[in-house]
């Protein structure tokens, strides 16, 4: 156990000089094995754990995800989502930083990448917000944490990653996030409301959209509609796997896409797709990569080392959990989303499984936890790529905008910490 703690610093060290987690877990698994289990151990373990990640058939749903969200991207239905969502809650104070969480929550609906959520959202929402006089705070802030919604919504790549470590069926874990993701929107516009009424010079008095406009606004969003309906609903009726699903949703998504005027020349072509085999291609590294730091941490026993602590300490199930939440969050502050994963589940996942705890209600509020650390310093990648996206915008500004959405995704964990069926309830019901 010596050993792999002493991985585990080597390796946040490796992190923060700013060297790839792909590049770091390898370095460090592949030199840990080596010295406990020999040269010759190491390299064929290396090169069977990153062979069997790449051929993983499981992992196929990654790639055509990540694509559908590119074209998802290239309709421009973010748009009219923000519209919607205007539509619904603009009559409000705060209705238009309202809109935006809702806007988030669709689109990632449709596309899965919590990057791409707030870089298209920044985009779409940050101008109108600034032209009715909402403060850069309050704006920024709830486009970075609106953006977290990319990785609990389904389709979400974190969670395919999640089910493969864990073991877990991708589509009862896809469903699995629908309420609770429904819930986060829920407390994230509670929250701007709570936040406005007590700093009403963050956000103007809003108009009133005539009932005209609303169904106008509600008729554009028949295409992402259509979509989630096809690709959730045709994983929770048992028609599609998820890589059918994901299949489906990317053809949906060129037919819209390609309808609406773009992905009619070769150039877009070769953007989409070199943007999509990029990102697959930093996934497929960083999971294959860690698979060698976990078999390190595995053969030096941690992980059954932690089960005797835990049975020393006499912990329960949902004890456990509360531990491995709390170092989630503070890996957050450090490593990326897929990181976290990779990191957190071979190594508590013997534990887990004797505390007979329930692994998608778990890998739901890790996911949740895991957010935590996309707006939160020193990496906060959304508040990054939001700033990035509006270099005007202060970066002190963003972070102070999140800190009310940290407390509000806190409150969430902590419901369905004590209400399991709020994310086990649905997928139960799956045929």
């Amino acid at each position: 156990m010596t050993a792999a703690l002493i991985g585990f610093a080597i390796l946040i060290a490796l992190s923060l000089t700013g060297i790839s987690l792909a590049f770091a877990t390898l370095l460090v698994g592949f030199v840990g094995f080596w010295i406990v289990r020999g040269w010759g151990s190491a390299l064929a373990m290396s090169g069977q754990q990153i062979g069997e990640m790449i051929i993983n058939p499981n992992l196929v749903v990654v790639p055509i995800f990540v694509l559908m969200g590119e074209l998802i991207r290239r309709a421009r239905i973010a748009d009219e989502l923000f519209e919607f969502g205007d539509a619904i809650v603009g009559w409000l104070r705060g209705g238009l930083a309202m809109s935006t969480v809702l806007a988030c929550g669709a689109f990632s609906a449709v596309c899965g990448s919590s990057i791409a959520t707030a870089a298209t959202m920044t985009k779409v929402a940050m101008p109108p917000m600034r032209q009715y006089g909402y403060h850069d705070s309050l704006s920024a802030g709830t486009i970075a944490a609106g953006g977290t919604l990319g990785i609990l919504i389904p389709p979400s790549i974190p969670m395919v990653i999640y089910c493969i470590f864990a073991r877990e069926d991708i589509g009862r874990m896809f469903i699995a996030g629908v309420v609770p993701g429904a819930l986060m929107i829920l407390t994230f516009m509670i929250t701007i409301g709570i936040w406005v009424r007590f700093r009403p010079d963050f956000a103007p008095e809003s108009t009133v959209m005539s009932w005209g406009h609303r169904i106008v606004a509600v008729k554009k969003t028949w295409a992402f509609v259509a979509l989630f309906a096809v690709v959730l609903g045709g994983i929770y009726f048992g028609v599609f796997t998820p890589t059918e699903a994901a299949s489906v949703g990317a053809i949906g998504a060129w037919v819209f896409a390609f309808a609406r005027g773009t992905m009619r020349s070769g150039k877009e072509y070769l953007e989409v797709m070199g943007s999509a085999v990029g990102l697959s291609a930093s996934i497929f590294a960083i999971a294959s990569c860690a698979l060698v730091f976990s078999q390190f941490v595995n053969v030096t026993g941690m992980p059954y080392a932690m089960l005797d602590l835990v049975n020393h300490w006499a912990l329960s199930g949902t004890a456990l959990v509360i531990a491995i939440g709390v170092l989630c969050v503070l890996l957050g502050m450090v490593f990326e989303a897929l990181g976290i994963l990779v990191l957190i589940v071979p190594m508590f996942l013997p534990t887990l499984q004797a505390q007979g705890v329930d692994l998608i209600w778990f890998g739901v509020i890790v996911i949740i936890l895991i957010e935590l650390g996309l707006i939160t310093p020193p990496v906060g990648v959304n508040v990054f790529t939001v700033k990035a996206a509006r270099p005007d915008l202060k970066l002190g500004d963003i972070f102070l905008g999140v800190g009310p959405f940290v407390i509000a995704m806190l409150v969430t964990a902590a419901l369905i910490l004590a209400f399991p069926d709020i994310a086990v309830g649905l997928p139960n019901l799956m045929r």
